[in-house]
């Protein structure tokens, strides 16, 4: 670091060097001359930068290799015989092998630029091989694109070819694979190394990230058959819901429903990061194409051409089939919702009833209370009475008043003090209710 910046005590972002590092990774290989790149890429389902890194330390220590260029996932090896850079990806890692050739050498079909590499190490190599394709660089004194031209058949495959840097290069693939390999032809005319580096880089990404790309296919075969099956489902249970004549019918539905809402969030969540990176992709290669900065070779479609033609329709497929899930789960979402709503309704409607219930109950047994106070009160009177009368008889001797007469005056008296009081118990029970309200 700078000494004055040091001196500053200036506290440096722990991802400042390796983000600034990452920036200028993977630089294209210059190319001089004729050369042979054989390029290979690996799938992998787990993270493998350990075990790649240990499989390239045991390679070299096989041979004498000298590391060009490394960084936390991207490495360049260089030996007598040709040149190895390895990239780590999100989910996938490359081998690019280079090797030079002589200008006018001829290639045998299973010449490879790593030939001289053992079996056994790339025996250890993790994952699945994904692509594996090799570009002939040649220079057109070498190679004449009249004589490629000429010898294509018009009855043959379907070849692609352009001219790209500005006319400073011609090339010709049919994105065919033959012995395990598919294969480019770039004719040299006036690129520079850099340019030629960067021209079969391009080549190397445009072919990679299209089979990358490519693998979200078969998933959005598969989810679409079974979206045709759920949206079906879908519309069945919305005329059982429309049908449905009782609560019962209504919860069934809502349990059916809640089941392929579920199923359709579980496809969703394991679809949407391939459908994603499908995407991805298929925006790298057109980039990559766009960089070539190709023009038309009367006869022969353009990289362009054929990728709008070849590849955009399975992307296409993808992207629509990503936007019949989500649909699919609004809908549902949106059904579920409504079905809910009228399930709640019902279910409202019948704690009104119930609670209607309890009310008319609660009214009768209020009256019956009145009732069973309006009894208490001739019953205490009645018994207050006779109260009264024993105690007159047994004081008769005391007073010269008749008992029956006593006892006669009595009961209005009884009468009024217990209908007193069983009101001042109810006018006191009630205003203890409206405190607790």
């Amino acid at each position: 670091m700078h000494p004055r910046l040091i001196l500053a005590r200036l506290q440096e972002h722990p991802l400042r060097q390796p983000l600034n590092i990452e920036f200028h990774a993977r630089p294209p290989v210059p190319l001089a001359g004729a050369t042979l790149v054989s390029h290979l890429v690996f799938k992998h389902g787990a993270p493998t930068e350990q075990a790649e890194r240990e499989n390239l330390a045991r390679w070299c220590q096989g041979l004498s290799c000298t590391a060009v260029d490394s960084s936390e996932g991207h490495m360049t090896l260089e030996t007598a015989a040709f040149r190895m850079r390895w990239e780590l990806h999100t989910e996938f890692s490359s081998y690019t092998f280079f090797r030079s050739l002589d200008g006018d050498e001829p290639l045998s079909p299973d010449a490879t630029a790593f030939d001289g590499i053992h079996l056994d190490w790339m025996q250890g190599i993790p994952g699945q091989l994904m692509v594996a394709t090799q570009v002939e660089l040649r220079a057109v004194e070498h190679i004449r694109p009249e004589s490629v031209l000429a010898g294509l058949s018009p009855n043959g495959r379907t070849m692609v070819a352009s001219r790209v840097a500005d006319h400073a290069a011609w090339i010709f693939t049919d994105f065919k694979i033959e012995n395990g390999f598919s294969r480019f032809l770039v004719l040299n005319e006036a690129m520079t190394q850099r340019q030629a580096g960067r021209t079969v880089q391009r080549l190397l990404e445009i072919e990679s990230y299209r089979m990358m790309a490519l693998l979200g296919l078969p998933v959005a075969k598969e989810v679409g058959r079974w979206l045709y099956s759920s949206e079906r489902q879908l519309a069945e249970l919305m005329d059982q819901i429309n049908q449905a004549r009782s609560p019962e019918d209504e919860r069934l539905a809502l349990s059916t429903l809640s089941t392929l809402a579920s199923e359709v969030e579980h496809s969703v969540a394991r679809t949407t990061f391939r459908f994603g990176a499908a995407k991805a992709y298929h925006s790298l290669v057109m980039q990559r194409i766009e960089e070539l900065r190709e023009s038309r070779i009367s006869g022969l479609p353009t990289f362009n051409e054929f990728m709008q033609r070849r590849l955009l329709p399975g992307m296409n497929t993808c992207e629509a089939i990503s936007r019949r899930q989500e649909e699919l789960s609004a809908r549902v979402a949106r059904n579920s919702q409504l079905l809910r709503t009228r399930v709640d309704i019902e279910l409202e409607r019948q704690n009104q009833e119930l609670l209607g219930q309890m009310n008319q109950r609660a009214r009768l047994q209020l009256r019956l209370q009145e009732t069973v106070e309006g009894l208490s009160v001739v019953v205490l009177t009645y018994y207050g009475s006779q109260l009264v009368q024993y105690l007159a008889k047994g004081s008769k001797e005391l007073h010269h008043f008749d008992t029956d007469v006593i006892t006669a005056v009595s009961i209005p008296v009884i009468a009024v003090l217990v209908a007193w009081a069983i009101w001042r118990r109810r006018a006191t029970r009630q205003s203890g209710r409206k405190t607790r309200k």
